[in-house]
């Protein structure tokens, strides 16, 4: 896993880079126009958040202007993909993308991949958060185990897409305890708001989800937090890790942006080092901590092998826990 750290400050864009971009704030900056964001999905997930938050500081920071983002949610994240690559872009654009978009196009068979696109950056990141509603007899992780031990079946999984962070790491889970991971009952949910709904109603036994997304129910006590699946605990969350609770899995949802192919590489350039900009400035490390994300900036250039590895890592995991062949 990525060490997160802060950065030094980046350098600022430089306007004689581009074409088709308006003179910002000062001699040195220039600031993109008509930006558009495409969050592969419906408003309020992960990569919504994302979009919104990017969108706000951008402006906070005049790097950009006219900023409009854009959902479309279907197949993990797929038709958003496809959506995007197809379509014809007027202007400069860029696609959110995320761990589950990678096992997305996998798991759905996607005629579109995400090799055609341009990495842009890498952003933040976060673990999962494994919950049970207070009510439930399941006071800490190892019961949980134990009951996946006794009939694996029986255990009722609520996350996010087929493929998603939440599904590899029940079937990580699944096998670190010696469970047959096909066993794994998942139950699939559009957004947070359906996984909620799931696990305090009593439809499922567990739930999954990023931190934030569970945070005001644990709060007042509706939800009981029983493992976080990073290396370390998270500051304000106190929440054992899964290796603390004897589960030795790690993995952690990370998220980022990628450019269309067809935009011209002045704007393409422009892109990367406007994210760079975005990425060391003082609004984005404030929005990273309201979200509870973490720090996990990666330039364009590295942001692309890194993605490969990604690709590469989840295919192997899938098929280790059944969920492709």
């Amino acid at each position: 896993m990525n060490t997160v750290s802060r950065r030094s400050f980046s350098q600022i864009v430089t306007a004689t880079a581009l074409a088709g971009f308006a003179p910002g704030i000062g001699p040195a900056w220039a600031q993109i126009k008509d930006l558009e964001l495409t969050a592969p999905s419906s408003p309020g997930s992960g990569y919504d958040q994302l979009a919104r938050t990017i969108q706000t500081v951008l402006q906070q920071e005049k790097l950009a202007s006219g900023i409009e983002v854009k959902n479309v949610a279907g197949g993990g994240g797929t038709v958003g993909l496809a959506q995007y690559i197809t379509g014809k872009k007027r202007g400069p654009t860029a696609l959110i993308i995320g761990f589950a978009l990678v096992g997305g196009v996998l798991t759905t068979k996607s005629p579109v991949s995400l090799n055609t696109l341009v990495p842009l950056a890498r952003l933040m990141a976060e673990p999962d958060l494994i919950v049970v509603s207070s009510k439930s007899d399941i006071k800490s992780m190892a019961d949980l185990v134990a009951k996946l031990k006794a009939s694996p079946s029986e255990v009722r999984w609520a996350g996010g897409s087929i493929g998603g962070i939440d599904h590899v790491l029940v079937g990580l889970i699944a096998r670190a305890v010696g469970v047959d991971a096909s066993k794994v009952n998942f139950v699939v949910h559009a957004g947070g708001g359906e996984v909620m709904a799931s696990v305090l109603g009593g439809h499922t036994t567990a739930a999954l989800s990023g931190p934030e997304e569970f945070r005001s129910q644990i709060n007042s006590g509706l939800l009981r937090p029983l493992a976080i699946s990073s290396e370390e605990r998270i500051p304000g969350n106190d929440v054992p890790t899964l290796k603390e609770a004897g589960v030795d899995v790690t993995l952690m949802n990370w998220r980022g942006v990628m450019g269309h192919p067809d935009l011209p590489q002045s704007e393409t350039t422009a892109l990367i080092e406007m994210f760079k900009t975005m990425a060391s400035s003082a609004s984005w490390e404030e929005a990273l901590k309201a979200r509870g994300w973490l720090d996990y900036y990666q330039p364009g250039p590295e942001f692309g092998p890194y993605l490969k590895e990604q690709q590469a890592s989840v295919e192997t995991t899938l098929k280790s826990i059944g969920m492709l062949k």
